[in-house]
């Protein structure tokens, strides 16, 4: 028996290398077993296609047992691994082969402060029969113009053998292509010259053509019988000549053509399978892609296969118009100068830009600090042509000491526009206050100019909102965030057995109350009975992380007034099936914790050794979708369970751009004044923009996409007023710091 983890893809890896990129692989961990797949060289999006093989002695301990997938990125300066995020998936989602589905998982962090985004598709199952596992295929790239290669022959197997002979003893004049590249030529003459002997049989054949180019490629064959095994292997000798005419490459739009390479090459081994597959990489290729589209299900519409195998590519911002910023990075500094008063340093950065002044927080008593922010100057504003980077020494008391400063020239900073990589910062020695000579200390930074695009944007210090300070610079800052998925529960209250009252003169009136989180539900009551039997359905909403507990009480109805509590349980979520299809789910009977002690009897508990029982069934239901909204305005219709979702059929993009008129919602200063943020939402998706300070007719400029899998739904947008700035303004309504709508976008 097999668990077969089938490694599809994954989508908007985390950069690791240095380079804006990454090499991804993936890990897979199983009761003490790992098997990995192999490295996808320089790529966000890989695909893998790959089957991973780990032994499962027993299918029912899968309940028991998690699934745990990491994805490293494979360093190559030195050696290592780089996390870039996992997925624990439970043994009771394994399905067996057969009903397997493509299912797509989020990737989450190892630790609190991991840098993780993305998300991953496996595909998992149970095969009853061993199953070959897929051997890591790599793309050769096209053989370059080499003056001279040299290597060692070496044999090959019979099928390589059993190929050229079979080539040899063919009439027709097979296809061969120059460095390997199969085309169709209108010319082509063959003349074969075989040798044989009675100890091995060797194939020498020559391919002439009318070309001015010529490609000869040493083939080792061993072509040998049962009783010629113990032969040393020959060298065969092909010698190819092909013409390609340019008619066949100029009737053909958007397909270029390599000009053939006389290139002399040694191969150690021939597998025809191996070979068809470099064929395929050496075929004509499309050279006119759709660039800055979208590609929804991996393809050209109406079939064929993309230059992209993912459902996404990264967003231009076409839709909004484009603002520039001018991005100051601040990572960390080093050697700093200590005061001669204190020995120590309290240091920070201030960024100024004209009238506009930026700064970091402080440390304490730490000369090499790192603080990893950013500031972004709207060029609008730009009041100078340069930019100061001061790194001062706080003091509690009197005036901040200055340490050094450097100064960046506008005109001599680059403009970086995505997709291209991050500019990488550089070391910078500190100048003295009128730039006459360098000081002690160093700091590390990077400037470049860019858009609102840019992947610093939406954490970035802006200067458009300077007079924010404290909590406030984190609530203007724009959000992407997703809803929490969430489950239906059913609970069937099946029976419970050996009820016992605290009054043991009377039989109980006995029912069951359950809770989850803020919700109460409770059966009938079931009269006169130590054994009530109930059957009935209820029915919760719990949300991932399932953070809460099923509490579940059995209670006995003593009058109309008074019940009391003969057993409770408490259950946590994450331990009940996830159902995703009409499969029954098993039973189970659970015992009670028993009520009615006093309190100096505590020891008691543990020597009771009888337990009233209950029977429940009990799961997670994945196949349905949970109505969280009004039908009127829903925008999701798609099941819990991902794996049944379908393909997406298109992409929708919005461009919030601005707003006009709008009327003051607080007073500040003596004055009605607006800080207005949009507020969109489709489907689990929610984004907020970033919040314009002091405008009724703010300008966002800003982006966004979502997956649509029913046109029947609804998009709704809004506007709301920030009060959560951290300044002295009010709410006109004195209301106590709750966002207030300003507007609503009709669907």
């Amino acid at each position: 028996m097999k668990l077969v983890v089938e490694v599809v893809d994954a989508h908007n890896l985390m950069p690791k290398d240095g380079e804006g990129s990454s090499s991804p692989f993936v890990e897979v961990d199983f009761v003490n077993q790992r098997s990995r797949s192999r490295t996808v060289h320089k790529n966000l999006n890989p695909v893998w296609n790959q089957k991973l093989l780990l032994n499962l002695e027993d299918p029912n301990s899968l309940h028991h047992n998690d699934i745990e997938v990491c994805v490293y990125n494979d360093r190559r300066s030195f050696p290592g691994r780089n996390f870039l995020g996992k997925v624990k998936i439970h043994g009771s989602n394994i399905v067996k082969k057969g009903e397997e589905a493509l299912q797509r998982f989020q990737l989450e962090k190892k630790w609190f402060f991991s840098s993780v985004k993305g998300e991953i598709g496996l595909k998992i199952y149970i095969s009853p029969e061993s199953e070959p596992e897929s051997p890591p295929t790599f793309n050769q790239p096209p053989l370059t113009p080499s003056p001279i290669v040299s290597s060692t022959t070496t044999s090959t197997d019979n099928q390589a053998a059993s190929n050229i002979e079979s080539i040899a003893n063919n009439n027709n004049s097979p296809t061969v292509s120059i460095a390997e590249v199969t085309a169709n030529t209108s010319k082509e003459f063959l003349s074969v010259s075989k040798t044989s002997s009675s100890a091995a049989v060797n194939d020498s054949l020559k391919v002439e053509a009318n070309t001015s180019t010529a490609t000869t490629t040493t083939i080792d064959s061993c072509r040998t019988t049962a009783a010629e095994k113990s032969e040393e292997p020959k060298e065969t000798i092909v010698e190819t000549r092909q013409y390609i005419h340019k008619h066949q490459a100029s009737h053909q739009p958007g397909i270029s053509v390599e000009r053939p390479v006389s290139v002399p090459s040694t191969m150690h081994q021939i597998n025809p399978q191996a070979h068809a597959n470099r064929q395929e990489d050496f075929k004509l290729k499309d050279t006119s892609p759709r660039l800055g589209e979208r590609w929804p299900n991996g393809g050209v519409r109406g079939g064929g296969g993309g230059w992209m195998s993912g459902e996404r590519l990264a967003s231009t911002y076409d839709l909004v118009e484009q603002m520039y910023y001018l991005y100051v990075r601040v990572v960390k500094a080093k050697e700093l100068p200590t005061s001669s008063i204190t020995g120590s340093c309290d240091p920070y950065i201030e960024v100024k830009l004209g009238n506009y002044k930026g700064t970091t927080r402080h440390f304490e008593k730490k000369i090499n600090p790192e603080w990893n922010q950013v500031f972004a100057f709207s060029k609008d504003r730009i009041q100078s042509s340069m930019v100061e980077v001061f790194v001062k020494d706080k003091d509690m008391v009197g005036r901040d000491d200055y340490l050094g400063k450097v100064v960046f020239d506008l005109n001599e900073v680059p403009t970086r526009v995505p997709p291209d990589s991050p500019l990488a910062p550089q070391w910078y020695r500190l100048e003295e206050r009128r730039g006459d000579g360098k000081v002690r200390g160093e700091i590390m930074l990077a400037v470049w100019m860019g858009t609102q695009a840019d992947e610093a944007f939406p954490e970035a210090w802006h200067s458009d909102a300077a007079s924010v300070h404290g909590e406030g610079v984190f609530n203007i800052r724009s959000k992407v965030y997703v809803s929490p998925k969430l489950w239906y529960l059913r609970v069937n209250v099946i029976e419970a057995q050996d009820v016992q009252p605290n009054d043991r003169s009377r039989l109980p009136d006995v029912f069951v109350k359950c809770q989850v989180g803020n919700q109460l539900l409770k059966t009938k009551v079931f009269p006169r009975a130590i054994n009530p039997l109930w059957n009935e359905d209820l029915l919760f909403v719990a949300a991932e992380p399932f953070e809460e507990h099923l509490v579940l009480t059995v209670e006995d109805r003593v009058h109309q007034s008074k019940e009391e509590m003969v057993g409770k349980i408490s259950l946590p979520l994450n331990i009940f099936e996830k159902r995703l299809d009409h499969r029954p789910v098993h039973s189970k009977w659970f015992n009670l914790e028993k009520f009615g002690f006093g309190v100096l009897e505590g020891d008691k508990r543990k020597e009771l050794k009888f337990s009233s029982r209950i029977h429940l069934r009990v799961c997670l239901e994945g196949a349905y979708h949970v109505l969280d909204e009004s039908t009127m305005y829903i925008s999701d219709q798609r099941p819990t369970a991902r794996q049944l979702w379908k393909q997406p059929i298109g992409i929708l993009e919005v461009g919030i751009l601005s707003a006009n008129g709008l009327l003051p919602m607080k007073m500040k200063d003596g004055r009605g004044t607006t800080d207005a943020y949009c507020v969109a939402k489709y489907g689990q998706k929610w984004v907020r923009t970033r919040t314009i300070i002091d405008s009724p007719s703010p300008k966002w400029n800003e982006q966004y996409t979502w997956e649509v899998y029913d046109p029947c739904t609804v998009i709704t947008l809004g506007v709301f007023d920030n009060c959560h700035l951290g300044g002295s303004e009010k709410p006109a309504g004195g209301g106590l710091g709750k966002d207030s709508r300003i507007g609503k976008i009709p669907p």
